[in-house]
């Protein structure tokens, strides 16, 4: 088959054109930096000195916009979770040309060749970043937990601290293996671990999918399913954990933002049921989806198929404001308790104003009017933002998928059918390798093995299309 001449020479132009159509934000205005610029010189630094906290910080290898530094301590009866997260309202005036712009932009949005970030890096990987050994502004949580992991208190304040050491996946995940881990990291594991368990008792859900990722490799790029690690899920737990506790704050304040998640419809719930019976995977009774995930090897065909099929579950998530009467739904049904976001706000607009509702709730003094104003407006920019940065990922995962795989049309690949349409026919399936999913057409049986014929691979449309073999 003949390459179409429109097919980008490199996958950067292609990138690029993923930009322009999906209307991404070019590079900061000229008044954007002059004003960052200034307030990475001047920020408010009115806050309690907590520089004696030994905070480490955990994130992917190379990142610099680190929004969270943690520390652990173990208690008599329990444990101490001291949490920073950058303090971007220290530099982010209100009213600005930075805060107008981040509305527009609403979150970080990230491509395989780079990213658009919600601020101008001199403060999102600089002045406002938790970098270790610098002096740094922050929002500070400390959350109380008895022997079991359960929350007794929680407190929030601005405060100056200075990160010790900066800490990846993989380094973390590595002592532990070992046995070597002490001090926090020792403790992450061992509260994560707590935390994750009081998740399936409550009827919280963390999905063991493997993320579909597309990354660079030798001047190139390729596609990997890679399963997080037991260290991933142990930080996230600190996270949610910070969110549950800053959604109870407002909840009890009766204002502030919340990130919500309807419970399943019946229906939906029924039909998630079948497919499970199915494919034979276990659903006892009186378990819930939480628990009948847990433990399920997305390696596995048939759990892999259930794993995608049951997705429609944890569909519909957003934000809702309050200023007054708590709202109907306020209760994020993945957590299984209310739950807000506030710990990514160098990436998250949301964060930012969550936080100084907190912030406010938590030093007895009134919300400041700018941002009870912005509070109604925050769901619909976050759901236009988080809509736009959905797109832009699955049109880069669509684009490399096509561009891996345009000189092996007709070839024959090992895959596991993840999706039946029974409307249309046909469905998706996930290829072994390369780590592609894509439109099947064919008789498919869900959760089998099966052999697939690639039958287009056009990076100008970005479609991929398999058809069962023969």
């Amino acid at each position: 088959m003949q390459v179409p001449d429109q097919i980008p020479l490199k996958l950067e132009d292609g990138f690029e054109r993923i930009t322009r159509e999906l209307k991404l934000p070019g590079g900061f205005t000229r008044a954007v930096l002059d004003e960052a610029a200034w307030v990475a010189k001047v920020p408010r630094l009115d806050a309690e000195d907590l520089t004696h906290v030994p905070f480490v910080t955990i994130d992917p290898p190379g990142s610099m916009d680190l929004d969270q530094a943690v520390h652990l301590e173990r208690l008599r009866a329990g444990y101490r979770v001291w949490y920073a997260i950058a303090d971007v309202g220290a530099f982010v005036r209100p009213g600005g040309v930075i805060d107008a712009e981040a509305r527009a932009r609403g979150e970080t949005v990230y491509l395989p060749a780079g990213k658009v970030p919600l601020h101008p890096p001199v403060l999102s990987e600089g002045a406002a970043s938790l970098l270790p050994g610098a002096l740094r502004p922050a929002v500070v949580w400390r959350v109380d937990l008895d022997s079991d992991g359960r929350p007794v208190g929680a407190d929030v304040q601005r405060a100056l601290v200075r990160s010790r050491e900066r800490y990846d996946y993989d380094y973390v995940q590595a002592v532990h293996d070992t046995g070597t881990a002490d001090g926090v990291l020792e403790l992450l594991a061992e509260i994560g671990e707590l935390r994750l368990a009081l998740e399936r008792e409550r009827g919280g859900v963390t999905l063991p999918t493997p993320d579909q990722e597309v990354v660079r490799d030798d001047g190139g790029y390729r596609l990997e399913f890679r399963l997080p690690l037991p260290a991933e899920a142990w930080n996230a737990q600190i996270s949610l954990l910070t969110g549950m506790a800053a959604a109870t704050m407002m909840l009890d304040a009766e204002i502030g933002l919340l990130r919500v998640l309807p419970r399943p419809q019946p229906g939906d719930l029924a039909k998630v049921r079948r497919v499970a019976q199915a494919l034979g995977v276990p659903w006892p009774e009186g378990a819930g989806y939480g628990a009948v995930v847990h433990g399920l090897d997305p390696k596995a065909g048939r759990h892999a198929a259930f794993l995608h099929e049951s997705k429609v579950l944890l569909r519909g998530a957003g934000y809702v404001a309050f200023d007054g009467a708590p709202p109907r739904l306020a209760e994020h049904a993945a957590v299984a308790a209310p739950y807000a976001h506030v710990t990514a706000p160098l990436r998250r607009l949301a964060d930012r104003y969550a936080t100084e509702v907190c912030l406010a709730v938590a030093a007895g003094e009134p919300v400041p009017a700018s941002v009870r104003a912005a509070l109604p407006l925050l769901p619909d920019l976050m759901a236009a933002s988080g809509r736009r940065a959905g797109a832009v990922e699955r049109a880069c995962v669509d684009l490399v998928e096509a561009f891996l795989l345009r000189d092996r049309i007709g070839q024959a690949f090992e895959a596991v059918v993840i999706d039946v349409d029974e409307r249309r026919g046909g469905g998706q399936v996930q290829l072994v390798d390369p780590a592609v999913i894509g439109r099947c057409d064919g008789a498919l049986p869900l959760g089998e093995q099966v052999t697939v014929r690639l039958t287009q691979a056009d990076p100008s449309t970005r479609e991929v299309r398999f058809t069962i073999a023969t």
